[in-house]
């Protein structure tokens, strides 16, 4: 079942058109939504929760219309932009507090377990939580309004490795019972390895694909070659960085099955990312 269906979503700024996104989150799973800096991640997530308004598009959130029924879905979402950086001087216990009043189903017992399980501090303020802890703190507040979908947008971003991988697991647990489903933005493609059950991946406004995790890396490889076989293979690479050695590149997988001479290996997400994002097409080891 869809937790979540975008139907040719549409945005137009001057210079940048966000066009006929379209794709689904399924209930209990982590949709990664991957793309560069300005691909329209962000641009998304706001036109879908109506924080900017589309100029076209459909959005349901358990098959309703979410825009015609915003108050309703929207208390059923918990939304996380980055670090919580809001209230920086209030305590964690004045914000839920605050919280709390928005949403009927608040329950008082989940919020409690949560800051006990993520070590917070009721009694701190915001200003002293490191940008991990604000993550944590902003997941609680979502979590005890009883949302059903989290939307994460660069959640990990500036975080350490260790913290990084901490909130990856707390996101693997919030989805175990079937009940949660996280929509997760970010270029920091290596947290989704570990998490991810399925990709969007959105490239100048555009989605380039929505499929599942281990279908997206094991539609292409990571070939490499020297330098006398390029000329040959240069018109099915995605993308390729020719070095001293001669060059490696990637292909999509039946391409690579018939490139005889090349070395093959699996495609990990990361680097179906950066090849397909080359704009030339290549770049040299000087560049």
């Amino acid at each position: 079942m869809q937790i979540l269906e975008i139907k040719g979503l549409r945005k137009e700024y001057p210079g940048f058109t966000l066009d006929n996104v379209s794709f689904d989150v399924e209930e209990g799973s982590i949709m990664g939504f991957i793309g560069r800096n300005g691909a329209g991640k962000t641009t998304t997530i706001k036109s879908v929760l109506n924080l900017v308004r589309a100029d076209g598009g459909t959005v349901l959130f358990e098959g309703t219309d979410l825009w015609a029924n915003e108050t309703a879905c929207k208390k059923q979402i918990g939304l996380v932009l980055g670090e919580f950086s809001f209230y920086k001087r209030k305590k964690l216990k004045a914000i839920a507090a605050v919280t709390k009043q928005f949403y009927p189903e608040w329950d008082d017992a989940t919020y409690e377990t949560l800051l006990k399980r993520f070590s917070l501090d009721p009694e701190k303020k915001i200003s002293e939580l490191s940008q991990g802890m604000r993550v944590k703190f902003a997941l609680a507040l979502a979590l005890s309004h009883r949302a059903k979908l989290l939307i994460l947008d660069e959640p990990t971003s500036g975080l350490d490795p260790v913290s990084r991988d901490e909130l990856l697991d707390i996101f693997r647990d919030i989805i175990e019972d079937g009940e949660h489903s996280i929509l997760f933005s970010t270029h920091i493609i290596s947290d989704l390895e570990k998490c991810a059950d399925y990709i969007t991946y959105i490239k100048g406004g555009k989605i380039v694909v929505s499929t599942d995790a281990d279908s997206f890396k094991d539609a292409y490889r990571l070939v490499s070659g020297e330098a006398e076989q390029l000329d040959r293979f240069r018109d099915r690479l995605i993308g390729y960085r020719a070095h001293a050695f001669g060059f490696t590149g990637l292909m999509r997988r039946d391409d690579a099955e018939r490139a005889e001479g090349l070395k093959i290996a699996p495609a990990d997400m990361e680097s179906i990312m950066i090849y397909t994002e080359k704009e030339d097409g290549h770049e040299s080891a000087a560049e």
